[in-house]
């Protein structure tokens, strides 16, 4: 069998946990600030996970950025989809021209978002990527069909993976303080149920769900193609690479490497939703660690998100139905941990304000 190579292993060991000693210390500020004892509940477990990973009494997220990951599958031609196969590049340009639900959702929160191209069919304009508004990092037009054999490559595998931790380190050590996933690819809700199905070890029918609004005839055809696609490829749930190669995504695996690289970096990184949360495995699966430094930003309509979010032992921040990808989760969540931070770092302590304890 193979293995990933030696740039992914050095990355995977030198991710970190985050400092207990200064969780140590954000607790013993939360409990001193001027309200009954961890009377906000989870906001209070944010902060201090936060201040634990950035080893500070001060932590910040800003500058955030939502980073998407874009890519084509071959599965898709097997009519897994409610949309054709081009709208993955119809919708890539759209987040280039800002007019997506993303731009406005990122807006509000004041996020950057930048796009890569890690696979879709479509050649996108290279003026495009010569303004910066794209990364055109493409691997190859999309994945192949997974019911035929390998999606990709073990090699392309480890090379989407290894993308998107440049892609994020890009960001991150030009000073982005937290990270948000998102994702478009037409059909990719099929290879992360897939992904969903094999890690968690759950069967395929309670993974697989309606994605962009597939009937029911549609959904009994997706969950037919996740089972044989698992049955033909029989993926090794104990390499993340394996698996990926086997019945994922580029985008995928691009995902997965930005949280690499935000774990690396000591920086919490937002989860999306289910194509998000399927990258967040195979990362999990490469080094379990990179599990501190995730927050899930909601779950989502399809069944097999909240297995997912179980099995890595995530509590998702917000719950609204929501099933478009993109990264929206993610960005509205950003809120929610930037006023968990907010709250840590302004609150008047009992000290300060001259009030007593009771």
């Amino acid at each position: 069998m193979e293995k990933q190579g030696l740039e992914l292993k050095r990355i995977a060991a030198g991710i970190e946990p985050p400092d207990s000693r200064w969780i140590a210390k954000a607790r013993q500020r939360t409990a001193e600030l001027l309200m009954p004892s961890r009377a906000l509940g989870r906001l209070h477990d944010i902060a201090e996970r936060v201040c634990g990973m950035r080893r500070t009494l001060a932590p910040t997220i800003d500058p955030k950025a939502i980073l998407i990951m874009a890519g084509d599958h071959g599965v898709a031609g097997q009519g897994v989809s409610a949309y054709p196969r081009e709208v993955t590049g119809a919708m890539v340009r759209t987040f280039l021209s800002g007019g997506a639900a993303i731009n406005a959702v990122a807006r509000q929160v004041g996020a950057g978002v930048r796009v890569v191209d890690m696979g879709v069919s479509a050649a996108l304009a290279p003026q495009a990527a010569e303004a910066g508004k794209l990364v055109a990092a493409k691997i190859r037009r999309g994945t192949d069909d997974f019911t035929k054999g390998p999606a990709m490559s073990y090699a392309e595998a480890e090379r989407a993976v290894l993308t998107g931790v440049q892609q994020a380190l890009a960001l991150l050590d030009g000073g982005i303080a937290m990270l948000g996933t998102g994702d478009m690819g037409i059909g990719n809700t099929t290879p992360s149920a897939a992904i969903g199905a094999v890690i968690t070890e759950t069967d395929p029918d309670a993974m697989v769900g309606r994605g962009t609004g597939i009937d029911a005839a549609a959904l009994r055809l997706k969950r037919k193609v996740v089972r044989g696609g698992i049955q033909c490829n029989q993926p090794d749930r104990s390499d993340g690479l394996d698996v990926l190669a086997k019945v994922g995504g580029f985008e995928i695996g691009g995902i997965a490497g930005s949280i690499l690289a935000a774990a690396g970096r000591r920086r919490p990184v937002v989860i999306d939703g289910f194509i998000s949360t399927a990258g967040a495995l195979i990362a999990h699966a490469i080094c379990p660690l990179t599990r501190e430094y995730m927050f899930a930003g909601h779950c989502s309509e399809e069944p097999g998100h909240r297995i997912m979010l179980d099995y890595l032992g995530l509590q998702p921040l917000l719950d609204l139905n929501m099933r478009l990808g993109e990264g929206t989760g993610a960005a509205l969540a950003m809120q929610i941990i930037e006023g968990a931070l907010r709250v840590f770092r302004e609150v008047s302590t009992f000290e300060a304000a001259g009030v007593p304890r009771g």
